[in-house]
């Protein structure tokens, strides 16, 4: 991208420096409302059969029995979470990968109506909840995560780093995805690129812009 695109616009995020999280602990299932009959149907089938391959990945550490998907944290304990496909705000969990850099369980939880992505601290057990898969910086001191849906409404690119026990939001910054799709990229370490393509014709330029982090930690954004 030319340097002069980028100098159109330069726009103070409105989010920096966000107070740390600490997450949650694993939640009960409590039953309400009927078994999701697509949850009966797949999991067996399809969603535990895909998932196997990757929980031999990280034997002994992580496994499954039945509905319940146990990770091992540190000083010999586990984690368990139970899937709970009851109702419209049913969900489940289904193991992708250890992330080392983060020294996090990465889930898969989809939900009737939604997607999430859960990370599992391995020092604590904690859980926080992501709208997107994490993507690292080269240097591995922050990842983002892109929000992009129309169902449920989410247009949110976060960038996040460990803190400690938890997840610091270090910034959060708009896109546009109620009329576009939005994709990011680290370009560097402190350069994170944006393109989004129109959804009702993807032969059409969508925005573009830039996030760069300045000197003082906060992140500027530069396009249109």
């Amino acid at each position: 991208m030319h340097f002069r695109l980028l100098c159109l616009a330069a726009l103070l995020l409105p989010h920096g420096a966000l107070a740390q999280a600490l997450g949650e602990e694993a939640r009960a299932c409590v039953p309400d409302g009927a078994v999701n009959p697509t949850y009966q149907s797949e999991s067996q089938r399809i969603d535990w059969p895909q998932e196997a391959p990757r929980l031999r990945v990280d034997v002994p550490n992580v496994s499954r029995q039945g509905d319940r998907l146990r990770l091992a944290i540190d000083g010999g304990t586990a984690v368990e979470l139970q899937d709970c496909p009851y109702g419209d705000a049913g969900y489940q969990y289904l193991y992708e990968r250890y992330d080392d850099p983060g020294r996090f369980y990465v889930v898969r939880t989809p939900g009737l109506d939604d997607f999430t992505w859960t990370l599992v601290m391995k020092r604590t057990g904690r859980l926080f909840t992501v709208h997107g898969a994490p993507v690292w910086a080269s240097d591995k001191t922050r990842f983002l995560t892109v929000a992009c849906s129309l169902q449920p409404p989410r247009g949110t690119l976060s960038i996040f780093t460990p803190s400690g026990d938890g997840l610091a939001t270090e910034a959060e910054v708009e896109l546009p995805c109620a009329t576009e799709s939005c994709s990011a990229r680290w370009d560097f370490e402190s350069w994170i690129s944006v393109a989004c393509t129109p959804r009702d014709d993807a032969a059409k330029k969508g925005r573009e812009f830039v996030l760069m982090r300045g000197r003082d930690g906060k992140w500027n954004r530069f396009g249109r």
